[in-house]
């Protein structure tokens, strides 16, 4: 009886250790996996931040103005990716205006480093709602209309501007992921809240 109870016991443990061995194998070889998913979207989205995006304009950040105005400016594109602008930023954290808004307060919320789209009364309802969707889920972001601009569908950053006809555009997703807070931003970190609202 002794013979047999020391028998289970000894079956018990190497069953334990067993399954034991068997379980941190299994969490080291999940971890090692999440770890390798984990660093290889960090590579591919670095190496999107660093592609150029096909079209894009760019206008040299040293030569567009910064100083605060309290009075108009006429800007050198539209909608503009830079420039004096008002002391007040539009608030810019997930939000979709349906009226067009103050350039001058837009362009505070680009030095922030937030992306701005605008579409024009050409831009099909559908890519709307699903660009309307994007800035909704993504910080540092907003939308409104912009009737007299060139392109159906524009996306505006501190210097950047690129023109697409369809939110599933693949540019779509490389100029948010390279410029939303990018490295053309004046003033990384700044508020996109506790601004101006629509």
């Amino acid at each position: 009886m002794r013979r047999a109870e020391q028998a289970r016991e000894r079956r018990n443990r190497i069953i334990t250790i067993s399954v034991s061995t068997v379980l941190v194998a299994g969490l080291v070889g999940f971890g090692a996996y999440v770890l390798n998913e984990k660093s290889e979207e960090k590579a591919q989205a670095e190496a999107a931040a660093k592609a150029p995006i096909k079209d894009e304009k760019s206008w040299d950040a040293k030569e567009l103005g910064r100083n605060h105005v309290t009075t108009a400016v006429k800007y050198p594109m539209k909608p503009p990716v830079g420039g004096d602008h008002h002391q007040a930023w539009m608030n810019c954290d997930r939000d979709v205006y349906d009226k067009p808004i103050p350039e001058v307060n837009a362009v505070h919320s680009l030095e922030h480093g937030a992306v701005w789209v605008t579409y024009s009364d050409q831009a099909p309802a559908a890519e709307v709602q699903k660009l309307e969707d994007k800035v909704g889920s993504t910080s540092y972001s907003m939308m409104s209309p912009v009737k007299d601009q060139a392109g159906a569908i524009m996306l505006s950053a501190w210097g950047k501007q690129v023109t697409v006809d369809s939110a599933d555009d693949p540019r779509v997703d490389q100029f948010f992921t390279k410029y939303v807070q990018g490295p053309q931003t004046p003033e990384p970190g700044a508020a996109c809240t506790g601004g101006l609202g629509a």
